[in-house]
């Protein structure tokens, strides 16, 4: 294969046809992601019990607590690829992309200490049960152990996506993906080896599919390939990812420990609850799928064309995103909303952990439409390198207000139902704050501001 087809300039051609093309291996590629992820929970939900599944679920909150800061980074760290090598400036990619991989060594190093130490104390403060605390401090710690090559992967994955590859990370997962799965199969199904194993078996295929990347990145056209003698910070570079993902990253770890509250109130109604929330979770991540790609693809997007200074096609490029995310993210809550038992009976066929789940679909995935539009929003402003925006947008409604109202509600009403309904009430709240930003602001000229000469 010609490495220099793999990227693609989003600046001209069709709009629709840029989009879809970039989108589409995003999505099988979040797919398999969440198919490997979602192995974990099915293999140990079905051999190893619920208070197994219970221990896996409770613990994944607390996992993006850590991991999503750097995910945010890697986000801010691709939109700086993107405006440079939309704006053909090659020499300032070259720099921001070897600025990136020093950073995510760094980052991975330092992730792993603090999530391996945390872990119990962590887990005590979130509410875990007894009888499910152990189980839940090993897959945290052994997941935390591969900390270098998650931190590795999302940033090097950001720089292939922000060139416009988005096929090679696709090839990655699915690959990563298989090995995850037989991983699984062989140590929990076959041999019984517990809750570490399905850690160990994730941790495996993470190091595989970073690697992978790695090697992609070695062999790239000179524009963006990565020379390891070059591997150092550039401080001034390193500024302006850190402006472009400090937000995001903020955004993703004050949202994950504002859903650590939420986990903690779902915890006091007990074991089945959650296995069955956690379950659900698992569930809604396949609806994520599409306000996922269609976010990441937007936002390369964006700053490509407003790097070339294609102002009316990054707006018309907008639109066409959050109208094909929404349509196809809420078609995905109806199928939801009707067939949830039996997605959820996949995961473990307690009938209580499946009532718990269906009762949260039941509530949520019709407002799916709200997710996508608020996602897709901030997708588009941070690729206009307005990346504050969101952040305080949902820091305020998915944060703030979605802990104030659970921790008021369950007080005076202590119903899980009443957790369930959170989630549309602040989607709903973050969308018509993000309209309104959108309609009346001069957003598209947010990244002009930031050049490196």
């Amino acid at each position: 294969m010609d490495n220099r087809s793999s990227a693609t300039l989003m600046t001209s051609g069709p709009i629709w046809k840029k989009i879809i093309a970039f989108a589409v291996p995003l999505f099988f590629g979040n797919l398999f992601q969440q198919l490997y992820n979602t192995a974990d929970s099915l293999i140990v939900g079905n051999y190893l019990g619920s208070s197994a599944l219970a221990a896996v679920s409770s613990s994944g909150n607390l996992i993006f607590l850590m991991v999503g800061f750097f995910n945010g980074i890697a986000i801010g760290a691709g939109v700086v690829v993107a405006k440079y090598f939309g704006a053909k400036k090659f020499d300032l990619v070259q720099r921001a992309i070897h600025t990136i991989v020093a950073l995510g060594i760094v980052s991975g190093i330092l992730l792993t200490v603090v999530g391996v130490a945390a872990a119990p104390q962590i887990l005590v403060m979130m509410g875990t049960p007894a009888e499910v605390l152990p189980n839940s401090v090993t897959y945290f710690r052994i997941y935390f152990c591969g900390s270098l090559a998650f931190v590795m992967y999302n940033f090097l994955v950001g720089i292939l996506q922000s060139v416009g590859d988005s096929k090679h990370p696709l090839i990655y997962l699915i690959i990563s993906s298989i090995i995850n799965i037989v991983l699984d199969l062989i140590l929990v199904a076959g041999l019984g080896m517990g809750v570490g194993a399905a850690a160990f078996a994730t941790v495996v295929s993470q190091f595989i599919s970073a690697l992978l990347c790695l090697l992609q990145l070695l062999k790239s056209p000179e524009e963006y390939k990565i020379h390891p003698s070059r591997i150092r910070m550039d401080w001034l570079m390193l500024r302006q990812i850190i402006s472009n993902g400090l937000p995001a990253g903020l955004q993703n770890s004050i949202i994950s420990l504002a859903n650590v509250v939420v986990q903690s109130n779902i915890n006091k109604f007990g074991q089945m609850a959650m296995a069955g929330c956690g379950s659900y979770s698992k569930v809604e991540g396949f609806a994520f799928l599409p306000i996922t790609c269609f976010a990441m693809a937007l936002t390369t997007f964006i700053s490509q064309n407003l790097g070339a200074k294609e102002y009316q096609r990054a707006k018309k490029g907008a639109v066409f995103g959050v109208i094909c995310s929404l349509s196809i993210a809420e078609l995905i809550g109806v199928v939801i909303y009707f067939f949830a038992p039996q997605f959820l009976a996949a995961f473990n066929d307690t009938p209580q952990v499946i009532a718990y789940g269906t009762d949260q679909a039941r509530i949520d995935a019709l407002f799916y439409f709200l997710l996508a539009f608020s996602h897709c929003m901030a997708g588009i402003l941070r690729g206009a390198g307005k990346s504050t925006v969101p952040m305080f947008v949902m820091l305020i409604c998915w944060c703030i207000i979605r802990v104030s109202y659970i921790t008021a509600a369950v007080h005076f009403i202590p119903d899980i139902h009443v957790i369930f309904w959170a989630y549309p009430l602040t989607w709903t709240l973050s969308s018509i704050t993000f309209l309104i930003y959108f309609l009346k602001s001069d957003w598209i000229h947010g990244l002009e501001k930031q050049r490196i000469n």
